[in-house]
């Protein structure tokens, strides 16, 4: 969804910069004030410098995105090379979470939020797995907590791990 908002905004800030360019030159030949021109022209690199920085920082968040996906499979491949009585322990941890949300009663989408909370992944990274809203994350986030009748992320992970150390 945020992508084609950017897509749609970049395509907006192309269709500006490509009728501000017709009406300058139109201008241009119809001998319009410098003032007028000077102003156009300002539109017109605004125009195509928001494109640059949007075009730029959708790339950056792709890359981003990118990264972390494969940290998460390096994750899940680095699971193979752990003891058995950890793969045991993880598998049980697994399943004392999966039925702890069940009783708090949260939502699909909620509990893949909470299960990467609990990797310890931003609302910002969450989002952009998801893609969704950072704020929608946010949201689902508070929803949890309440639901688990914690203050937060940190009381949150701990009310798993408490009772292990």
């Amino acid at each position: 969804m945020t992508r084609f908002k950017e897509s749609a905004f970049i395509l907006l800030l192309s269709l500006i910069v490509a009728t501000n360019l017709y009406d300058l030159l139109i201008d241009y030949s119809h001998n319009a004030s410098a003032w007028h021109l000077l102003e156009e022209s300002l539109v017109v690199l605004a125009s195509t410098a928001a494109i640059v920085w949007l075009v730029v920082n959708v790339r950056r968040q792709q890359r981003e995105l990118e990264d972390l996906k494969r940290e998460l499979r390096a994750g899940a491949d680095s699971v193979a090379k752990v003891a058995p009585a950890v793969l045991a322990a993880r598998r049980r941890l697994s399943e004392v979470i999966q039925e702890q949300f069940s009783e708090w009663q949260l939502t699909t989408g909620e509990q893949e939020v909470a299960l990467l909370l609990l990797k310890g992944l931003s609302f910002k990274e969450i989002a952009a797995l998801r893609n969704t809203l950072e704020k929608t994350v946010r949201q689902q986030a508070s929803g949890i907590y309440r639901k688990a009748g914690v203050s937060g992320r940190h009381a949150f992970a701990a009310w798993f791990i408490e009772d292990f150390l």
